[in-house]
């Protein structure tokens, strides 16, 4: 039996082939027919280590880093039973410590034995790995680093013990028990630190995709709604949207409210385009990650996904806030009935950990005409009819198109700029670009660069103020 077969919580591994791979080629290295067999998985395992070396950024020893990989990504019930709230005791406890033996002996692997029948000799680039320049495509900095420093952690744990069917002495008897008694503490005392560095990281990041990632999309496919980690997010922070101070500090206070458990509403953030409404929603994401804020975007022709993510993310220790970018409705739409009943109106209800934060142009979301606040009796001049479709129950429909928005316990407007407002953004701006033009001939060119560029808004400031320092 391979050891990986041993596993009772840590099973169904993301990337797990080339631990199968690994464990087969280690169990038939002695057989001679198997030879050629052992070199063609051998060599799968080394182009795959390099392969998630590139995706993660991985650089060290990449076995090891390998290791901890599945880790931390194996959603298992004692792994999300750590999660931010924490695990102290129990079965699953004892049930972990058992997998995580068979990965103290997984990390303690001496492959020179192996390396001296296949005749290679690039072990030491697989153990001592540099990813030059290479960043990494799938974690950020941050959590590639953390996963190196615990791999090296879980090492030096596993190394601190040995199996037990390992220890033998060829002394007396009595120092063949005291070796035992000896080889057993050490065990123990690695065990212990083992188990508790992973603790510690589940506790701190969570684990798999929702411990690793801070923002996520949805896609269906064949297999259902899956919601997938977006890896390439922009660090902005509320600090970096120039004013809108008491906008912020509104959005700021109901976040925190949410991150608390406290009661906290949904949001709409509204108002006029490039204002800094989707930079908020982005701001408060990486201002709230480390306190277990997670954000899933998704898009209106997904809304009747919604209750299928809602099940997924509901029993997690995290606080979810779904986002929606530039939120509107045509009026032949209906998607917004989904996300009507989602709110507030269905059966179910929603759970605690669970926000909608909304951008939008308009107020209402969905688009109103004029028609709509016309009397809609009949004996009224056909053309009035034909404004607002006929509708015989014109106020039906208006409070039909305002209980959307009227779900969003708070409203937060952002309005443009005007001139005064728009130039301070430009000064602080530059300011913080280094852009070293006197002050008034860079607001004259900023002024000429709004006419021409959309008029006054935090969006425009923004690109002149790119664009100059692109020309120093």
């Amino acid at each position: 039996m391979k050891r990986s077969d041993e596993l009772i919580l840590y099973r169904n591994f993301e990337n797990g082939q080339i631990l199968e791979d690994m464990d087969w080629v280690l169990a038939h290295m002695e057989q001679e027919e198997a030879r050629e067999e052992v070199q063609v998985r051998f060599y799968s395992c080394m182009h795959a280590l390099i392969d998630l070396a590139g995706t993660y950024g991985f650089e060290g020893n990449l076995w090891h880093n390998y290791l901890t990989l599945l880790l931390v990504n194996n959603e298992n019930v004692f792994s999300t039973s750590c999660e931010i709230s924490g695990l102290t005791d129990g079965s699953l406890l004892q049930l972990a410590k058992h997998d995580f033996r068979i990965f103290m002996h997984l990390y303690r692997l001496d492959f020179s034995e192996l390396e001296q029948k296949l005749q290679v000799g690039f072990f030491e680039e697989i153990l001592h790995y540099k990813r030059g320049t290479v960043e990494g495509r799938v974690f950020n900095r941050r959590i590639r680093n953390r996963i190196c420093e615990l791999g090296a952690s879980l090492a030096a744990d596993s190394a601190a013990g040995s199996d037990m069917e390992s220890s033998s002495c060829k002394d007396t008897a009595a120092a063949s028990v005291s070796q035992s008694e000896n080889t057993m503490c050490r065990t123990d005392a690695g065990l212990e630190k083992f188990t508790s560095d992973m603790m510690r990281f589940y506790q701190e990041f969570g684990v798999g995709r929702f411990g690793l990632h801070k923002a996520f999309r949805i896609e269906h496919d064949e297999n259902g709604v899956q919601i997938l980690p977006i890896t390439n997010i922009a660090h902005v922070k509320l600090d970096d949207l120039v004013g809108y101070e008491i906008q912020k500090k509104k959005l700021i206070d109901n976040t925190e409210a949410f991150i608390q458990g406290k009661n906290a509403n949904n949001c709409l953030l509204f108002g006029d385009a490039g204002t800094g409404k989707s930079s908020s929603i982005k701001g408060i994401l990486n201002q709230y990650y480390d306190r277990g804020l997670r954000m899933i975007e998704i898009y209106k022709h997904q809304f009747q996904d919604l209750n299928a993510v809602i099940a997924q993310i509901k029993n997690r220790n995290y606080r979810f806030i779904i986002y929606m970018d530039d939120l509107s409705f045509e009026e032949f739409e209906i998607e917004y009935k989904y996300l009507k009943a989602v709110i507030e109106g269905g059966l179910e209800r929603k759970p605690k950990n669970v926000l909608i934060y909304a951008t939008s142009n308009r107020r209402h979301l969905i688009r109103e005409q004029f028609g709509d606040n016309m009397e809609g009796d009949i004996g009224k001049p056909a053309e009035i009819h034909a404004t607002h479709g006929g509708d015989l129950h014109v106020s039906d429909t208006v409070q039909e198109k305002l209980s959307l928005s009227s779900r969003f316990g708070v409203s937060i407007y952002f309005g443009s700029p005007d001139k005064k407002q728009f130039q301070h953004i430009v000064r602080t701006l530059a300011a913080r670009y280094g852009i070293t033009m006197p002050e008034e001939e860079l607001l004259l060119e900023a002024n000429k660069w709004e006419l021409s560029h959309g008029g006054l808004s935090g969006r425009t400031a923004q690109q002149f103020v790119d664009y100059i320092s692109a020309m120093q």
